[in-house]
């Protein structure tokens, strides 16, 4: 790769600093672009739609209902998975404490 050279503006005079940069994607970089890309897409579209049923309002209070619901939903996972460590997803539990079915559905749809 070519090298390139920063001109910066230090006080009265300036400074050359020789940089070189790589070409070079790690995984956590493709991960951030396609949340970025998922994420903003989904919630722009998902939100107006929204607001235009429920009102600015209405939006934020539902907003708000789902997070709670995921929040909780979290904390029961946290705490089934300090009580009960097991291998594999959280189907497992599904699968322990309600069925077989149960757990394969929510394998399948997860």
């Amino acid at each position: 790769m070519g090298r390139i050279f920063l001109i910066i503006r230090r006080g009265d005079f300036l400074v050359k600093q020789n940089s070189s940069l790589k070409r070079k994607m790690e995984a956590r970089h493709l991960l951030m672009i396609s949340l970025g890309g998922v994420i903003g897409t989904g919630l722009f579209l998902s939100s107006g739609y929204t607001i235009h049923q429920a009102g600015p309002l209405g939006t934020i209070i539902a907003y708000f209902i789902g997070a709670a619901i995921v929040y909780t939903v979290m904390l029961c996972l946290g705490e089934l998975a300090v009580a009960m460590p097991q291998t594999g997803s959280f189907h497992v539990y599904a699968e322990k404490f309600i069925g077989p079915g149960t757990g394969f559905t929510v394998a399948i749809l997860y």
